[in-house]
């Protein structure tokens, strides 16, 4: 005889499954008809997958001309790999990992001509609480990239590469665990010069952990100055972004997270935040909303909980109507199996931005078998006018081009 209260306990677990299913399903048939109602035209977005590599060597991905051939390529901890054939090139000494039991020394990865002498210089985030530094391309010379040291304790795993001054170069937000601060580096902005000129927003236990997870810049309160913004609240800019101890406004923007972006949601004149859960379930939105003083809160909408771990976010306008979309998936093993479904497909997905006064996201599945890492990069990596998407995590490297 089977076991009836085990029976009825596999039921509900399956009823419960299809009724999410079910919503999930309804939601995006719902939003597909209202997006084809205003833009005229079925969406037809696909893409090709092409593994780099399968070795685990970072979770972080930068992209650019390496060797100024004309072709983008791809670099992503100790290595560049050369397009259009995707050889491998070593940056520093070759490191790999063991994707189920490590972690990397590579967390994540920008690029930009640091010195402004005309290459590509890469720059990498290691493990939360270790270094910050930059690699000096060769320009083409044999031998490893020469390191220089940004910082040596980088808090946040969420470091943003974002432009703190506006002056068209962007710069590196983190924190610093060890002086217990939040601060912003300013990237070198005289040709030659290498010096990141480093400024404190705040002292204090506030978002200054080694593992703090969370952070945005955008303008908040509407003052045309973009604000930091975090979890708990967000640091008012001031006029002189280089001063310190800048007002911080407490506010609810949810759950540990990864990225976190800026964007009028629901199209009211005011800037809503967007996050997705660093180690659970759960893709929102914050609405913003004013309280009886007219102070700034937030009002949490969930966008998805088709999977968890979404440890890396990226906003960009995928299908080309003129919105932004959101591109993210689950980091594999983001805590070596202990997360919420850590055992789950890593998958990637895109979710359509159907704006309106309900505003909605069209999830669309990309791959099963990638996931995402500690940050996504949206580039045309061909040339040819289309967005392609490209991840580094524990499964390894992986470009997915858009396809006419």
């Amino acid at each position: 005889m089977p076991d009836i209260a085990m029976v009825t306990f596999h039921t509900k677990l399956f009823l419960r499954f299809s009724i999410r299913l079910m919503f999930y399903a309804s939601l995006c048939l719902y939003a597909c008809a209202i997006h084809a109602q205003q833009t005229g035209k079925k969406d037809n977005v696909q893409f090709k997958k092409i593994i780099i590599t399968n070795d685990f060597v970072s979770e972080g991905v930068a992209v650019g001309d390496v060797n100024k051939d004309g072709k983008m390529d791809i670099m992503a901890g100790a290595f560049w790999f050369e397009a259009p054939n995707w050889v491998r090139h070593e940056i520093d000494n070759p490191k790999t990992f063991d994707p189920d039991t490590t972690f990397s020394n590579s967390f994540l990865n920008f690029s930009m001509d640091v010195n402004q002498d005309g290459w590509i210089d890469f720059i990498r985030v290691g493990f939360p609480g270790k270094e910050l530094v930059w690699y000096e391309n060769p320009k083409n010379k044999p031998g490893h990239w020469k390191m220089h040291t940004i910082c040596s304790n980088i808090g946040n795993e969420s470091p943003a590469f974002v432009d703190v001054d506006g002056d068209g170069r962007p710069d590196i937000l983190c924190n610093d665990p060890v002086a217990k601060e939040v601060v912003w580096f300013k990237s070198p902005s005289v040709k030659g010069d290498t010096v990141w000129k480093r400024f404190v927003i705040s002292k204090g236990d506030l978002a200054t952990g080694i593992y703090t997870h969370g952070l945005g810049l955008g303008d908040i309160n509407g003052d045309g100055r973009k604000d930091v913004i975090i979890t708990k609240g967000w640091w008012e800019a001031p006029k002189n972004v280089t001063q310190t101890n800048w007002v911080f406004h407490p506010a609810d923007l949810g759950d540990d997270c990864s990225q976190m972006y800026a964007m009028d949601v629901d199209g009211d004149g005011d800037m809503d935040v967007i996050s997705a859960s660093a180690h659970n379930y759960g893709i929102w939105w914050h609405e913003q909303i004013k309280d009886a003083n007219g102070n700034i809160m937030f009002k949490q909408h969930e966008i998805s909980k088709l999977f968890s771990e979404s440890h890396g976010l990226a906003l960009a306008d995928i299908n080309g109507d003129g919105y932004p979309d959101l591109i993210t998936g689950k980091r594999y093993f983001a805590h070596n199996g202990k997360d919420p479904g850590a055992y789950e497909p890593s998958v990637l997905y895109w979710f359509q931005f159907v704006p309106g006064k309900m505003p909605t996201w069209v999830p669309h599945q990309i791959d099963n078998n990638s996931g995402v890492g500690l940050q996504v990069v949206v580039k045309d990596m061909n040339n040819d006018g289309l967005p392609d998407i490209v991840i580094g995590n524990k499964k390894g490297v992986f470009l997915f081009e858009r396809v006419k």
